[in-house]
């Protein structure tokens, strides 16, 4: 098979979606690789490192799109490449479809089979595309929250883990999966006094068990967390319905109960926001105010590192990646359960129901 992997082109998007020892590893087992020049530039891996794997290096994004049959990508492709996808063409990578609608339905118009990597999934119901940006961005929602905190930026001016002497910051982490746990134990490993609420009790308990001695954890109800809200300098929004937008946990109303200065970060944006008052935003320009309440939602947060970001997604992906090439994405799904729940569009046709749900189609 051949496989393409254009560069990223989403604003402050680094990250590439193979590295030069993945693109071997699928050389190896017979196919051809095609890389956009300077794709892996950001994330540390130099054109040369490709054609030393033994891939070929192509000019033009256009170019890599119209001889790959199957396409290779870290996000959603953007307006600008909608035209470059075809009929049948294999597109694995991040969708988020629930987000937009516009995408998919240019998704739909182009006939190929976009094979999403947030909704595969293993028989334990656990994400393993998902899992490793999760994790980045569990971590990094509490350094860029910090740093939100500090008064240049708009914020209280309160540091997370506080001094002798001093307070911690208060953080509520709104969802126990991978992405809150990451947060939460990011937070109170920079001595932050942390609260992680979600609505599975048996989660709660399993966290309560693994968490340090400066973290609580909450039953997530409209109740509690309006509650808490007047308490917290950092929220955390790390809610997810695997495929479907995100429910909105904090409303615009629920803002006039947290003190001026505080921050968000709706980590659950890809998904559109677990917070009513959440707009994408990026790297360039990543903050907001509304009512006074500080607002960060970059929507590829892992993309300010992606060198290690790189690394663990090719590191998830690859298997995946090689069953696809050496089967042909029919057979691959056939076979492999969790790659079958990846599909979202094939030729056409919505064929993920929570997508399908959200736009009725």
């Amino acid at each position: 098979m051949k496989i393409g992997i254009p560069k990223e082109i989403k604003n402050n998007e680094n990250r590439v979606a193979l590295t030069p020892g993945g693109a071997k590893t699928l050389i190896q087992h017979g196919h051809e690789v095609y890389v956009e020049t300077l794709a892996g530039e950001n994330s540390g891996f130099t054109d040369q490192m490709y054609q030393n794997a033994g891939a070929t290096i192509l000019q033009k994004a256009e170019e890599v799109f119209s001889i790959a049959g199957m396409i290779i990508k870290v996000k959603e492709p953007i307006q600008s490449e909608y035209k470059l996808i075809r009929n049948n063409q294999l597109v694995f990578t991040y969708f988020h479809f629930a987000s937009s609608e516009e995408l998919t339905r240019a998704m739909m118009a182009s006939g190929a089979v976009c094979l999403a990597y947030e909704t595969v999934e293993k028989m334990d119901h656990t994400l393993p595309l998902l899992i490793p940006m999760s994790e980045v961005a569990g971590r990094m929602s509490i350094q860029e929250g910090a740093r939100c905190l500090e008064k240049p930026k708009g914020g209280k001016g309160i540091l997370l883990g506080g001094v002798p002497g001093v307070k911690p910051a208060n953080v509520l982490v709104l969802g126990g999966g991978v992405v809150g746990t990451q947060a939460a134990l990011m937070a109170a490993g920079l001595g932050a006094h942390v609260t992680i609420a979600d609505i599975s009790l048996p989660r709660l308990r399993y966290l309560s068990e693994i968490m340090p001695a400066n973290v609580d954890t909450l039953m997530s109800t409209q109740s509690n967390i309006e509650e808490l809200l007047p308490l917290m300098d950092l929220v955390i929004g790390a809610v997810l319905i695997p495929g479907a937008k995100a429910p909105h946990i904090i409303t615009r109303e629920m803002l006039k109960l947290m003190r001026k200065g505080s921050v968000l970060v709706d980590v659950a944006i890809d998904q559109g926001g677990c917070f009513e008052t959440s707009h994408a935003t990026t790297h360039a320009d990543p903050v907001y105010s509304i009512d006074g309440i500080l607002h960060y939602c970059v929507a590829n947060i892992p993309g300010a590192v992606p060198f290690t970001s790189t690394l663990a997604l090719t590191n998830a992906t690859l298997p995946y990646a090689v069953h696809l090439a050496d089967m042909g994405w029919e057979k691959a799904c056939e076979k492999f359960d969790d790659l079958h729940k990846g599909l979202n569009i094939i030729n056409g046709k919505v064929v993920f129901k929570a997508v399908a749900d959200t736009f009725n189609l």
